[in-house]
Order: structure tokens, then C-alpha cells, then sequence
């Protein structure tokens, strides 16, 4: 399996062509953005995550970083704390420093783009944690003298503990060097326990798997990113703009929808502001209800209801 490639459903290409990259920069230059918005943030609880071992919990560190604490598991999700990537400065700050986090039991990897794994990150992690890892990334992990790594392909399950594990199909692709494009898959994560069903969406175009994790899953918290989607003509086959983003909240039948992928690294032309306000109106046109509607500061921890 060393040379497989691998793809989204249908076989939906997301590649672009050196004349879409500079057309896309030639495009960027003529806009004028207002950069002054900042993803509001909160002191984090770090003594009661440190100490929780009992109560289900949601904490959003940033970007697609969050800290996941479910029948007395600490689970990370494409954990990074990178202060720059490539040469863009990080927006906000993380909204936990990574010296304050407990033991990390769980890591879950959607794929390997750098704002996504970051081998810098990884390694400070305290504890002795399972990497969950996507289909052809072992290898990466293993060369870098990690521990316990699992490999999965979409839909495989692994329980840990008093959890299950399941991973997800979705519309992306890979890339970490000149010559691995797509060498190791992409996707999501379903975290099911006996009393919530927490759902991470990973990176994503929108597509017809959204509706089949809602038909196999029953719910409850639908973390899906807003961010990165602009220009669309470039962008749309890989990241969801929020409209979309709403859409595929609603395609799961999830309880509650918790917005990520925006705010940290400026990965494409779009604002944080614009990312909320499209979410916000498309919300409201709907008539859906706000309660459902989770948007976290930086650094906030959500106590999931019974």
C-alpha cells in the first residue's frame, strides 16, 4: 500500500493547477480586508480540566484544536499550537497553553496538512497517548519514535476504554512534502460514548457523507468548520463555506453545532467576521433555534448537557 493514492467519494478531485494557485494570489492582492476582528477568548479553567476526570467536557483551544474530556478520557484533536505557519503569524493565541493541559490519553489526526498535525505540538504533549491516525500516516508517526499509533480507514471503530472511535469519510486531500499528495487519507471522528455522541468533522468540502454519519450516528455536538473558503471557485471542493457548513450540521441531525476552522491562521481570504456573520444570517434564515447554536470563545469550556 506504500504507493496508494487515495480519494473522496465519487472520486471528487479537489487538485488545482499552478494557474489556479496565481490567478487566487493575483486575486488576493486586489482585496482590501478588515484584519481587526479578533476571536473573542476567556481565561481557561485550567485547574478544573487538570482535575476533571468525571464530568463530560468541551474546550476549544483553536482553530480545530480542542480538548475533549469523555468517561474520564482526555482526548486532542488535530492538536496544534504552531505560532506561525509558513510565514503567517498565528491571529490569536491558543486559548490553553500546552503546559497546562493534563495527561492526554487520546490524540485524533484528521489528516496531515500542518495546521493539522504539528509534529512540535505533538511532542510536548504530557501522558503516554494512542495516536488515532488516518490510513497511510502511521508510518510518519512511527519514524518520528511515537508509541501506540493506530491506523484507520473510514468507518473502522476502535474502543478504548468506555469509548468508541470511529473514523469518518470526508472531502479533502493531504499533503506534507513535494511528493506525498495523497498519500495517506483524510476524514473525521465520531467519539461515542453510552451517554453522548461528539462529532468532529475534520476538513471538508461539502458532500453526501454528512448525511450518512447522521444516519448511522445519533448526534449530539457537530464540531464543523466555518473557515478558509474563500475564493469559493478555489476553495469550495475542500472547505465548506458556512452556509454550507449549516447545511452539513443539519445533514447529521446533530443537537448543537460548535463552529472551528476560523480565527487562528489566515489560510485563505476570508475573515473571521465574515465567516460568523455569513454563519450568523444563514442561521437566522432558517428560523433555527440559537440555543443550538454553540460559538465558543477561545479558551471556553462547554459542559455537555445529560
Amino acid at each position: 500500500m506504500k504507493n496508494k493514492r487515495y480519494e473522496n467519494l465519487d472520486k471528487v478531485s479537489t487538485a488545482k493547477t499552478f494557474k489556479d494557485l496565481r490567478n487566487w494570489r493575483k486575486e488576493r492582492k486586489s482585496k482590501k480586508k478588515d484584519l481587526s476582528f479578533q476571536v473573542p477568548s476567556v481565561q481557561p479553567q485550567v485547574a478544573f480540566l487538570q482535575s476533571n476526570i468525571s464530568e463530560p467536557t468541551i474546550t476549544w483551544i483553536g482553530h480545530s484544536t480542542f480538548l475533549i474530556q469523555m468517561k474520564g478520557k482526555n482526548i486532542l484533536t488535530d492538536p496544534v499550537w504552531a505560532k506561525h505557519l509558513g510565514l503567517d503569524k498565528r491571529l490569536t493565541s491558543p486559548g490553553l497553553e500546552i503546559n497546562d493541559l493534563p495527561p492526554i490519553d487520546i490524540v485524533l489526526i484528521s489528516h496531515s496538512h500542518y495546521d493539522h498535525l504539528h509534529y512540535s505540538s505533538i511532542r510536548k504533549l504530557k501522558g503516554n497517548p494512542f495516536f488515532l491516525v488516518p490510513i497511510g500516516l502511521g508510518n510518519w508517526f512511527k519514524k518520528k519514535r511515537f508509541q501506540n499509533v493506530i491506523e484507520f480507514n473510514w468507518w473502522d471503530v476502535q474502543k478504548i476504554g468506555d469509548l468508541h472511535f470511529t473514523f469518518t469519510p470526508a472531502q479533502h486531500w493531504t499533503k506534507r512534502t513535494l511528493t506525498d499528495t495523497n498519500r495517506s487519507h483524510w476524514g473525521g471522528w465520531v467519539i461515542h460514548g453510552d451517554q453522548h455522541c461528539i462529532y468532529f468533522a475534520g476538513d471538508s468540502g461539502y458532500f453526501k457523507g454528512f448525511k450518512e454519519i447522521g444516519q448511522r450516528y445519533s448526534i449530539d455536538y457537530c464540531l464543523i468548520p466555518i473557515g478558509a473558503y474563500e475564493p469559493e471557485w478555489f476553495m469550495s471542493s475542500q472547505h465548506v463555506n458556512p452556509e454550507e457548513a449549516v447545511q452539513a450540521f443539519l445533514d447529521t441531525g446533530a443537537k448543537f453545532m460548535v463552529p472551528m476552522h476560523y480565527g487562528a491562521y489566515r489560510l485563505a481570504d476570508d475573515t473571521p467576521k465574515e465567516a460568523l456573520d455569513r454563519m450568523y444570517a444563514d442561521w437566522d434564515r432558517r428560523e433555527l433555534e440559537r440555543e443550538r447554536l454553540k460559538v465558543m470563545k477561545i479558551g471556553e469550556t462547554t459542559r455537555l448537557l445529560p
